[in-house]
Order: C-alpha cells, then structure tokens, then sequence
C-alpha cells in the first residue's frame, strides 16, 4: 500500500482513530500490506478484521498484532497494544481506503485501470494482460479469484507510486456488485467476455445476469473504452448502454480484434491474430482450448489500447503454458495418458467448452474419458443443463463418461437415455470411486478430462489421476 498516515487512513473510511497504549500518533505513517486473513499479516501490515458467516475476524486480531500488524480497522475497541481504527463495517471500510488509494495514485497520472468481468474467463484474461502488460511497467493484477468486495479492494491497496498499470477482476453474484467495484477503480478499459448462466440462480435469471455484468461499462465515459465480444449477443447489446468506444473482439468479421485459422492440438491452439488497422500474426497459444482463444483476443483488445505493439503481445501470450492452476492444467504422461484438469469451476458454457476441447484433441485410436461432477450455482436451470452436458457428451462422441456425486447425477440418466447404453456413462458416488474407476479402465493413448464447479472438490481428484499418470 502506499504511504499513509493513520490520521489520513481513518479519514478514508469514516473511522475513529483509537491510539491508547501505543506510542503511534496521528502522523504515524503505514506502508504495509492490507488483508483480512490474520495467517498473512507481516511486520508491518493492516488487519481489517472482518465478519464472515461462520466467523468474526476479530477472534484473530491477537494473532495478527503477534506477527506485527502495525494497524486493525475494527468494528469495535480491542484490548490489543496497537493503533485501531474503529468503523462501522470493515468490509465498506476495506472498500473506502482502497477507493482513497486508487484517487491517490491515479492523481499523480501514471495508472490506467482495466476492468475484467463476464460469467466465464475472467481469471484466464487477467492473467493474460498481467503477463502483457507486466512487460510495459509495474503491473498489479487481481492474485487467483480476488474479484469480490473483498479481494477486489485488496488487490487495489497493492499499487505503488510506481504502479502503471491495475488489472482488476470483478465478479458479482448480485446485481450492484460490479458497480460497486467500478466506483472503487474507475475503469479507463472495461472488458465484459460472455454472459452465461454461471451464478443465475444467484442472479435470480440470465436477464438479471446480462444487467449485473453490463455494470461494467454503463459508468465508462467517451473518452474510455469498452472492450466487447463480438460474438455473444447478450455481450454485444451492451454498446446500447455505454457511452464509450466500443472495441469488438471474436471470430465473427465484425470483430476489430479477431482470431482465424483456428488449429486445436493437445499442446495447445495456434490461430491467426488480426488487429485494428489489417496487422496480423501467428499465435502459438499454449493454452489448451479453443474457448481460452476469446480470452486471449480480449486481452490483446485492451493491451491495444494502451500502446503495446503486437509483437509483444504475441511474445507474451506465446509465453503462457497454463491459465490458472486447476484450468486446462495438462497432468500425466505415463503410458501416453494425459489429465486434463479443469475442475476449478464450471458453467454450462465452460463444460461444454472442455468437452468439445476433449473432443477436438483426441488422436485417432485413442479414447477420450469424461469425469464430470456437478455444475453448482444454477438454480432453477441446473436440471436442463446437467440434460444439455450429457446430450453433448453423447453427441461429441466422448467414448466413456465417469459422472461423480448426487449433483449430477442427472447428466449420467440423460447420457444413459440418448445413448450410452451399454457403460459409456457411469456413475459413482464420490472421487475416490471415481479415481478407482479411471485408475482401472484407462489404456495407454486415452485423454482424460476432469471437469466440475469448484464446491464438488474434483480438482484434488484431477491432481491424484495426474499423480497417477505422471
């Protein structure tokens, strides 16, 4: 975090200033590290002490003044010797310092911020411009998911005075939740890559969904830019309500930014690149999956529109091997087997994204082996697109499905009734049946891919199956 007095940070977040039986005084300065996980605090650093569903962060204030936190933000007075400040909501609070931090740094007129939401790839596509932009000056992107109102605020009290760049991951699971982060870091380039139906039983309907992720541009001005896939519709319909510039990007010939010549391989995808103005080049994207190709155009769209050339761009993307532990992560090798992990999370449109990647990579003779889990947070849609995966499963001609947990078990009736008749689709309880099954019925040359939303915990049987075949 940048330099701060504690006079000033209490002033930032509507707080009381609590000093008794410190030697700090207003004028006391904090530089260190912000977080709201007590296991992290190091000499130095700011405890936000917050109130979760199943626990209350003051429980571990002792424990963070015990590793050296130099400032708590409490929503009331500790007995602790260390300088407080008292709030009313930590969380708001949190919000407020870093919505200060970003007015503080972008003032001395180096930081441009680049905003990333949509129902899928948000985390690809951060990583991506991290990696692009990492190259140009100081860069401080979202770590793993942090794209809440928490880890968004976070991530924000990371810049520096030398900070250029902020690549900000914003998520929401409620209407206003993106809104709220855009306010914290005022986008000079939103990104909105897909509206599906991951979270629309949270959002309540795909309708309240596309308004929710359209809160991304809505705010921008004329003089910033909305970076927009070309190719989804519900993306698209958001030029209506922006007044920024719209940069498309996709497959389609609308898009300003697009990809061709698409080639799908186990090691990856190559495709042709076309940037605004008819440049061009080739891509060897080490990525697996066609779907991370959108990922890697948004990323070039807005790498684009803060001057960096596409031959550094292309450099950069060349460089990536893996989007994010547990997606598309590449495991195995023993007996030519290869695991494919991809079980950090899924929607309707990830799986069948994974799916058809399984599908496109098979070699001729060899098999391909599905083990799914279920697709969370659907709501009233989760029984039709559990029907949809396992149609597809079948349709795509994957030669063995391994459906794990009660969850999903619909996805397996559904490929058992379109027709996989005779064992193509099983089913089985939990992973370590699942591991036992795969473990036992795969042959050297079969590609095996493990798929589910993070809460089915099929990641840690994606790491045990690539163990297995390394």
């Amino acid at each position: 975090m940048i330099a701060l007095t504690l006079a000033e940070i209490a002033s930032a977040v509507d707080g009381t200033l609590h000093l008794e039986g410190t030697d700090a005084t207003t004028d006391t300065v904090v530089d260190g590290a912000v977080t709201t996980d007590s296991r992290e605090v190091g000499a130095g650093d700011v405890f936000f002490a917050k109130r979760g569903e199943f626990d209350d962060g003051h429980r571990f204030a002792p424990a963070a003044v015990e590793q050296g936190a130099a400032l708590l933000v409490v929503e009331h007075a500790l007995e602790l010797p260390v300088p407080q400040v008292i709030v009313a909501d930590s969380v708001d609070a949190l919000g407020a310092l870093a919505t200060e931090v970003v007015r503080r740094v972008r003032a001395r007129g180096r930081l441009r911020i680049v905003g990333v939401t949509g129902s899928n790839g948000k985390t690809t596509t951060k990583n991506l411009l991290r990696e692009i932009l990492t190259a140009q000056g100081d860069t401080v992107a979202s770590r793993k998911s942090f794209n809440n109102e928490v880890g968004g605020p976070i991530t924000a009290l990371e810049l520096t005075d030398d900070t250029e760049f902020l690549v900000a991951e914003m998520g929401a699971s409620a209407v206003g939740e993106i809104a709220r982060l855009v306010r914290m870091a005022h986008p000079d380039i939103g990104i909105v890559l897909k509206v599906g139906l991951a979270h629309a039983g949270e959002f309540g309907g795909i309708e309240q969904t596309v308004r929710a992720k359209s809160e991304m541009v809505t705010e921008l001005t004329a003089d910033e830019v909305a970076v927009l896939n070309a190719d989804d519709p519900r993306v698209a319909s958001m030029s209506g309500v922006t007044a920024a510039r719209v940069v498309w990007f996709g497959l389609g010939e609308r898009a300003d930014v697009r990809a061709t010549e698409l080639v799908v391989h186990a090691r990856g995808t190559e495709f042709t690149i076309t940037a605004p103005g008819g440049a061009s080049a080739r891509v060897r994207f080490g990525v697996l999956g066609e779907h991370h190709v959108m990922n890697a155009l948004a990323a070039t769209a807005a790498a684009l529109e803060l001057g960096v050339p596409l031959p550094a761009i292309v450099e950069a993307l060349e460089s990536v091997r893996l989007a994010e532990r547990w997606r598309m992560e590449v495991m195995g090798g023993r007996d030519d087997v290869t695991v494919i992990n991809d079980a950090y999370n899924a929607s309707p449109d990830s799986m069948a994204a994974a799916l058809k990647t399984l599908a496109q990579v098979q070699e001729p003779g060899t098999r391909t082996i599905a083990v799914l889990g279920e697709m969370s947070e659907l709501g009233e849609f989760s029984g039709e697109e559990h029907d949809r995966i396992g149609l597809l499963a079948v349709r795509l001609g994957i030669s063995q499905l391994v459906v794990v947990g009660a969850g999903a078990r619909r996805l397996h009736i559904t490929a058992v009734n379109e027709g996989s008749w005779d064992g193509e689709s099983a089913y089985v309880e939990g992973a370590d049946e699942a591991f036992d099954l795969v473990t036992s019925i795969a042959r050297p040359g079969d590609t095996v891919l493990v798929k589910s939303s993070n809460a089915a915990g099929l990641r840690l049987l994606g790491d045990r199956l690539g163990e297995w075949f390394a």
